[in-house]
């Protein structure tokens, strides 16, 4: 009875943990999803505006024939549909943003879903665990099972800060392909300005492409990230501005792709590259020493745990 109920205790308190992280982390993609809706809205507007300029410029009139007599209309005409391009790339990675979210409001719906009366459970177990204190069949019994509900605290605690090293790894690696990708094209544009041709600017623009799908690949992981972190920031002692994590990879999507074959906005991209990698790996190490101090804890605390039930 003693050893049942004890391995209950640190079960459900890793169960009661995880059910409060589930609900946090819903509220913030919830909250994340608002805004995301509503930049499709205003972005599904700005992509009807400049397909309506871009088909003015096209139609027949006395101002398109003006522009054509004076020479304009080309220039005009690759501004409004490189106006048009910037919002449709933009409009497609927010679209695929939501995509990402709701997939996650899912998971975690259905990881919440076993834990709906985890409450009640643990009310029912601390009742058993009132009575076998006061039976007074087992020799600090009290103590025993405060350890082991500190013990199930502590362990949840270590779940939660290895699910969050591992979300930030995952970052990590999408930032250093796009690191990757973004030198090649770099080196490729430099050999583009010396004269290239259409190879090298061939070559350049693969490799941004390739960027891109790992920024993409990045920010989804980064927004996972930022979601572990929600759970242990405060106990890890963490100050770190969690919503700049997010906000880089606006960096890349609005509007830059557009200008990504321009040499200058490549090394940009890569600068802040590498900023976001070494912040992220920053944290990752604070994370790690965590990890290792808390297991220390856990060890004393099984250690005084298991004392106690052989003087008995």
């Amino acid at each position: 009875m003693f050893s049942d109920i004890n391995e209950q205790l640190i079960k459900i308190k890793g169960d009661l943990r995880k059910k409060q992280k589930y609900k946090v982390q819903i509220e913030d993609f919830q909250n994340e999803l608002e805004v995301v809706e509503r930049k499709i809205s205003q972005l599904n507007d700005q992509f009807k505006s400049d397909q309506e300029d871009v088909n003015k410029l096209e139609r027949m009139s006395l101002t398109n024939l003006f522009a054509t007599l004076s020479g304009t209309k080309d220039e005009k005409l690759s501004k409004e549909n490189k106006e048009l391009l910037a919002t449709k790339h933009r409009l497609d990675e927010v679209l695929k943003i939501k995509l990402d979210i709701d997939e996650s409001i899912n998971e975690l719906r259905n990881k919440l879903h076993p834990l709906s009366n985890v409450e009640d459970d643990y009310q029912k177990l601390l009742l058993q665990k009132e009575a076998l204190i006061k039976s007074g069949d087992s020799t600090h019994a009290d103590r025993v099972l405060e350890l082991s509900e500190k013990e199930g605290n502590l362990r949840a605690y270590i779940d939660e800060l290895k699910e969050a090293i591992t979300a930030g790894e995952l970052v990590k690696e999408s930032l250093l392909d796009a690191e990757n990708s973004l030198e090649k094209a770099s080196n490729w544009g430099t050999a583009d300005m010396l004269g290239g041709g259409t190879i090298s600017g061939f070559v350049k623009h693969q490799h941004i492409n390739d960027a891109e799908d790992y920024l993409h690949d990045a920010q989804t992981h980064m927004r996972k990230f930022q979601k572990e972190l929600l759970d242990v920031q405060e106990e890890a002692k963490l100050e770190v501005d969690i919503s700049s994590l997010l906000m880089f990879a606006d960096f890349f999507f609005d509007g830059f792709i557009v200008d990504f074959m321009v040499q200058g906005r490549i090394s940009d991209a890569l600068d802040e590259t590498r900023e976001q990698y070494e912040k992220v790996n920053d944290i990752l190490l604070k994370l790690n020493i965590q990890v290792e101090e808390i297991e220390s804890e856990l060890t004393s605390i099984k250690e005084e745990r298991r004392q106690i039930v052989e003087e008995v």
